[in-house]
């Protein structure tokens, strides 16, 4: 990023009429935005949040999830007819919602109102195979990459959060986070759609067999990985994750599955993070262990576990409120306020 646009925005945010500092985060926010867009008046131009759905094989072994699969198909209908708690908040606050079916294990009407990129009926068992083939995971990407680089055209957009729907994708998140921390699969394991105490000893016992399976302790390509344990959902938001990053637009991170698989996007383009903005921190307990590897500090921390990009939606408008601060506070000499000084 530009040193000089950087120390400019810097002495901007610095003379405007409070103390230094005293607007928290909203300073680091305007600062990174103003630094994204190489401009003193960064701005939130058509915010988008796109959810992506898909199933998982080991889903239907009821091992690690307490809802059926089915609930996955349930809730893009659900998503489709407006009564998600994503569709409340993306309208609250005025943000465009999209959402994709990458390999729901349903027949979707074509007529229903979301896109259709569905890869397959569900990923494959990763108990004991490729939750993927190699071809998947590239179509996946490619999809991605599509998806935003038409959304950019279409609605001129420079701000794209990313949610997703699918049972049993904590558990995918999960073994990815083991894979890039290094940790044990229990610090990496949380509740969940809301596994009881019985069900996440069960989760937790599954997913290590699974990671000694794939050999998850040694190193492998992110396409690999992604072929082992992924999901289309998650490898579909790998792709957006890149193409978002090279339209130069503003990446909102939500929760513990979009962060899982920034971490696979990061893997292919280290880069990516200096456009990234990490909504909040999530109730689910790997997600801070991953935002503290990272480095990187969330805007918000609701106790939220849900995903859908919910966390996104209640996000933008602190990041619309940095920009405006920004742009529009008078400084100290314009408003002829005395500085300490």
């Amino acid at each position: 990023m530009n040193t000089s646009i950087k120390n400019h925005l810097q002495h901007i945010i610095n003379n405007k009429t409070k103390p230094i500092g005293s607007l928290g985060m909203l300073e680091d926010l305007a600062l990174q935005l103003g630094q994204i867009q190489n401009t003193k008046t960064p701005q939130i131009i058509n915010p988008q949040i796109i959810v992506f759905a898909a199933d998982h094989g080991i889903a239907k072994t009821g091992l690690v999830n307490p809802f059926p699969q089915k609930v996955t198909a349930q809730m893009v209908y659900n998503f489709a007819n407006g009564g998600a708690a994503i569709n409340v908040f993306a309208k609250q606050n005025n943000i465009n919602l999209t959402v994709v079916d990458c390999g729901v294990n349903t027949d979707f009407s074509s007529e229903l109102p979301i896109l259709h990129y569905k890869v397959s009926k569900a990923t494959k068992n990763y108990l004991n195979e490729n939750a993927m083939t190699l071809e998947e995971v590239n179509t996946c990407i490619c999809n991605g990459k599509y998806i935003v680089q038409k959304m950019c055209l279409d609605t001129k957009t420079n701000c794209i959060g990313f949610g997703e729907m699918g049972i049993g994708n904590t558990s995918s998140a999960a073994l990815i986070m083991h894979y890039y921390l290094q940790i044990p699969i229990e610090d990496c394991v949380g509740a969940g759609t809301g596994v009881n105490h019985e069900q996440l000893i069960t989760k937790t016992k599954t997913l290590i067999q699974v990671a000694n399976f794939h050999q998850l302790q040694t190193k492998t390509t992110p396409y690999q990985l992604l072929e082992k344990i992924g999901g289309f959902e998650i490898a579909t938001m790998v792709g957006a994750y890149i193409q978002t990053y090279q339209e130069n637009n503003i990446i909102v991170v939500d929760g513990f599955i979009a962060t899982a698989a920034l971490l696979i996007a990061l893997d292919m383009e280290p880069k990516i993070i200096q456009n990234c903005v990490f909504a909040h921190c999530s109730n689910e307990q790997g997600h801070e262990k991953m935002l503290q590897h990272l480095n990187v500090k969330p805007i918000l921390n609701l106790g939220l576990r849900l995903g859908e990009g919910t966390g996104v939606a209640l996000a933008i408008p602190l990041l619309q409120s940095a920009c405006a601060f920004l742009k529009e506070m008078a400084s100290f000499e314009t408003a002829g306020v005395s500085n300490k000084d």
